[in-house]
């Protein structure tokens, strides 16, 4: 397995641009997600790995090599597609086979590797079947086969999962995330789904209309969004934001919303003079002395846990309570932030100023 080090890659199909001076490191050994919404630049970046896009500007090293400009035959990288490009005419143990045939690597060693693929993968038993006859995980599995099978420098996967059903899709990424492990090998992964990204990634880089936001470990994306789009992308539900008025300075640390003094993150420097304040659903809570009012609008009950949405002045904000809270709709509540939580982001620009200090006295709102 080898790193993988992209430095100012940008790719422009005439006017368009579709990846715009993308940086990253992979590293040796690593799980490495590019998340992002569809038309983000996540596909784009991923065959520009593997040599199936040239980039405009830009190199792409693995290991020590630059392959920048190498065809995908030369770059030994393995590609998993979404659509499973299986041979139907050929058995299981064919399709895994196959890129050794084409190697002319001797027999004996074909069949030893394919039996090694299979029990990796757990399909050994299916070895003699038509991949028609194959359900879609069990054709899923024999496409990561025939990649595993090459023991390549790197393997990349442009949403494998996204042609299964969601129950099998939860399934499929633990087994990919122990495949890994196993294989101790360096994996660039795409995917739309969050969900995905945030059980299976060591790193996860958010992209949004070709550029990346953030790069980071699950927690830090999730806890310490970088952009505005980071923090509405990650999540389910997204990050609450509110729009602020209210001035504040380089050192304050209290701010009056809706005439409650609620504690922020202390700025290090004078900011915009727009800014939006960030919490989670999960660190919102009602209070009856808090002045940060509104309406229940609706419950959305997860079983352990509800999704309460209230409609305030300064637009609807979400609730993850417990499902023993008990609560109709119409009725006025109070609302506090758990102050080392907040994300304070400049709304012009959408970057993050400061973000979830995580302090470990988490107090609450101050009034």
């Amino acid at each position: 397995m080898a790193q993988i080090t992209i430095r100012n890659l940008h790719k422009a199909f005439g006017g368009f641009v579709a990846v715009k001076d993308s940086s990253l490191v992979v590293e040796d050994g690593e799980f490495f997600c590019l998340l992002g919404p569809s038309g983000c630049g996540k596909t784009t970046t991923l065959r520009m790995i593997a040599g199936l896009e040239l980039p405009t500007t830009g190199t792409i090293q693995l290991g020590a090599d630059d392959v920048t400009y190498r065809r995908a035959a030369e770059r030994d990288i393995a590609f998993v597609f979404q659509l499973f490009a299986l041979y139907p005419h050929m058995n299981v143990r064919a399709n895994i086979g196959f890129p050794l045939k084409c190697d002319g690597r001797p027999r004996a060693e074909i069949r030893s590797r394919v039996d090694e693929a299979a029990r990796i993968l757990r399909i050994a038993h299916l070895l003699d079947s038509p991949v028609s006859r194959l359900s879609s995980g069990d054709r899923q599995r024999v496409a990561l086969g025939r990649a595993i099978i090459r023991k390549p420098k790197a393997f990349l996967m442009d949403e494998p999962l996204g042609a299964l059903d969601a129950e099998f899709r939860h399934v499929m990424c633990g087994e990919l995330r122990a495949l890994h492990d196993r294989l101790n090998a360096t994996t660039v992964y795409v995917t739309h789904d969050q969900l995905e990204a945030m059980s299976m990634a060591d790193k996860i880089a958010v992209m949004n209309n070709g550029v990346v936001e953030q790069i980071a470990p699950p927690q830090e994306i999730y806890d310490r969004p970088a952009s505005l789009f980071v923090a509405d992308f990650v999540g389910s539900p997204p990050m609450n934001f509110v729009a602020l008025n209210a001035a504040l300075g380089r050192g304050d640390e209290v701010m009056m919303i809706d005439g409650e003094r609620v504690r922020v993150p202390a700025l290090r420097e004078n900011p915009s003079p727009e800014l939006v304040l960030g919490v989670r659903p999960e660190h919102v809570s009602f209070s009856d002395h808090s002045r940060i009012r509104g309406n229940v609008f609706g419950v959305e009950y997860l079983g352990t846990t509800q999704i309460v949405t209230v409609t305030t002045t300064r637009g609807p904000l979400k609730a993850r309570l417990s499902s023993t809270v008990r609560l109709r709709a119409g009725e006025n509540v109070g609302l506090t932030f758990r102050p080392d939580t907040l994300s304070l982001f400049d709304q012009e620009s959408g970057r993050a100023i400061r973000t979830a200090l995580h302090e470990r006295d988490s107090g609450g709102l101050h009034g």
